[in-house]
């Protein structure tokens, strides 16, 4: 319903500027008006003093030359606010901001739109393929990987809700030195038949690279490995084949247990051999500006304003992963309308490097989310080392953190509801916690923190739906029901602050296009309003009529929870 109401909001405002022309709107602006060529920027903004706030005044005065508090009050009396059917209830201005404010007719509509189901949806606005996780298949996903897998997925469920098709890929590394290592230690050490397969891979790497750290010879094997595969070596394929698959089952595992799917695991090595990176690098050799690195012979490619030159082939001939990327980039970009990639940060140079050779290539640049690493309290991650800490063994511990907390408080609780509660509540916990900063900051990941409810993440949001839900089996249990209710009796602050954050979810999803924090944060701010309003207005032992409006804005609020938890990829327990 925000959306509603910003956009009465911004045609009420551009139809007072263009009555105003020409006290408030200079002669030129006056001059676009009349051929229709003028679309004035509103610059609505969230306030604190107003449901939405206009900065338009600002811009005005500098160009009009009068004081923005002058120009706000000119807007003002020529706006014209309509007598009916309006979510419009006063606009003033104040100071140099032009405010305005929702009436009734906004409030019970939302809550009616709501019980309806009537979720604001974005219209279809193209294809977006989104690019996440992406770790290489040489043992299971760590910690790290798991902030870009959530970031990642969360993105995903955002732009699919404001209206875009979705494609969501896995870049599949299978050509790296690291997934060569494995592939030459599989024939010499054997796979733990009893461990999970990622895990069982991640051991094969350890030992191999140790033995290729401590024997020089062994490199060149490797080496060989890797350019027999380039080539299409039909043994070595296989071999490839073999290894890559069996990691990513594991950590496909894993994603599901996360609640993440991708759509397609795209493998490095088909723009190799389908002849895509060679085009590739002729053409960046044609169009870039090429050295050769000394003696050596590979060939660098110089970027404009970024002072290390990207390797784009080795001296051997054989290409790298930035080569093979810009292949993948190129095929990508000719089958949607933007790309996002989702990088560490110690990908960032490579990102700029990118942007630069496609835009040589005449290829659309990515957007790119880049993300801070994440660590625990203690401990470093190397794969290679052996230093890891895995994605499995973090979801181990933390639904067993919930298990303990959830045994201890539910002892009426049979032991396969306490595990169902402990899996929705620990996993909510870690995918909230990844998510509820912004990308660009580093967190600390504190099982303890995560999993407690005073510390208002994901365990606080659940519980809230988990309120409303008992709430409204109870009202069952008595007999209560809801045919008709009056929403004008809901007249607390508490109430009507909930309604208009209730209302805000589009508006919230429509902004927080590659910001997955701000939509961590709203929900967040849902279930604070609404343990403020069931804190403050008894519901069951209200009046009759209160009491009724009162359960429909506490199904309003259990929707909307779900809703938004299921933006987040987070389960809604119905009781915790």
């Amino acid at each position: 319903m925000f959306l509603e109401f910003k956009k009465e909001v911004e045609h009420v405002l551009k139809e007072a500027l263009l009555a105003g022309v020409p006290e408030i709107v200079p002669p030129a602006v006056a001059e676009a008006l009349d051929k229709g060529a003028w679309e004035p920027e509103l610059e609505l903004e969230e306030s604190e003093h107003a449901d939405i706030s206009s900065r338009v005044a600002f811009s005005l005065a500098r160009t009009y030359k009068k004081s923005p508090a002058v120009v706000a009050e000119e807007i003002v009396n020529h706006l014209v606010i309509p007598a009916e059917n309006t979510l419009i209830s006063d606009a003033v201005a104040a100071g140099p901001y032009i405010n305005f404010y929702v009436n009734d007719f906004f409030l019970h509509k939302t809550l009616r739109k709501i019980k309806e189901g009537i979720e604001p949806a974005g219209e279809k606005k193209g294809k977006i393929i989104i690019e996440h996780t992406s770790a290489n298949p040489d043992g299971p996903l760590h910690i790290g990987h798991l902030r870009n897998a959530i970031i990642g997925d969360v993105l995903v469920r955002v732009l699919k809700r404001a209206g875009f098709d979705v494609e969501t890929h896995y870049y599949v590394n299978d050509m790296g030195r690291q997934i060569g290592v494995v592939v030459w230690g599989a024939e010499r050490i054997a796979f733990d038949a009893n461990k999970k397969a990622d895990h069982a891979v991640a051991d094969v790497y350890i030992a191999a690279n140790r033995l290729v750290e401590e024997n020089s010879e062994f490199l060149e094997d490797v080496d060989a490995l890797m350019r027999n595969y380039e080539a299409g070596d039909e043994a070595v394929m296989k071999k490839y084949e073999a290894v890559v698959k069996k990691c990513l089952s594991g950590i496909q595992t894993s994603l599901q247990r996360l609640n993440i799917r991708h759509d397609l695991f795209v493998w490095e090595s088909e723009f190799v051999r389908g002849g895509a990176v060679e085009e590739v690098m002729e053409e960046l050799k044609q169009k870039g500006d090429i050295k050769l690195d000394g003696s050596d012979s590979a060939l660098l490619l110089k970027l404009d304003g970024i002072e290390k030159e990207l390797v784009i082939q080795r001296t051997d001939g054989t290409s790298l992963y930035t080569t093979r990327d810009l292949a993948y980039h190129r095929w990508k970009s000719d089958r949607c309308d933007r790309v996002i990639d989702v990088f560490g940060k110690d990908h960032e140079l490579v990102s700029q490097q990118l942007s630069k050779a496609l835009e040589i290539l005449g290829v659309k640049v990515p957007e790119f989310v880049i993300f801070e690493f994440v660590s625990l309290p203690t401990g470093s991650l190397s794969t290679r080392a052996g230093r890891y800490i895995a994605a499995d063994e973090l979801m181990e511990k933390i639904e067993q953190r919930a298990y303990e907390e959830v045994d201890k408080k539910r002892t009426d609780l049979d032991e396969g509801k306490k595990h169902e509660i402990a899996r929705k509540v620990g996993i909510g916990a870690l995918r909230y916690d990844m998510v509820k900063v912004s990308p660009d900051k580093h967190i600390t990941f504190v099982f303890e923190d995560a999993l407690d409810i005073e510390k208002k993440g994901a365990p606080f949001i659940q519980y809230s739906h988990a309120r409303a839900c008992s709430i409204l089996r109870a009202a069952e249990e008595r007999g209560f029901s809801v045919r008709d209710y009056d929403a004008s009796l809901l007249r607390e602050e508490s109430e009507i602050e909930l309604i208009k954050k209730l209302s805000r979810l589009g508006y919230v999803i429509e902004s927080s296009e590659l910001k997955p924090h701000l939509v961590a944060k709203y929900v967040r701010e849902v279930a604070e309003w609404f343990n403020l309003f069931y804190k403050d207005c008894p519901v069951l032992n209200a009046e009759e009529e209160l009491r009724k409006a009162r359960m429909v804005l506490v199904d309003c609020a259990k929707i909307v929870l779900s809703n938004a938890l299921d933006v987040l990829g987070i389960e809604a327990p119905e009781e915790m």
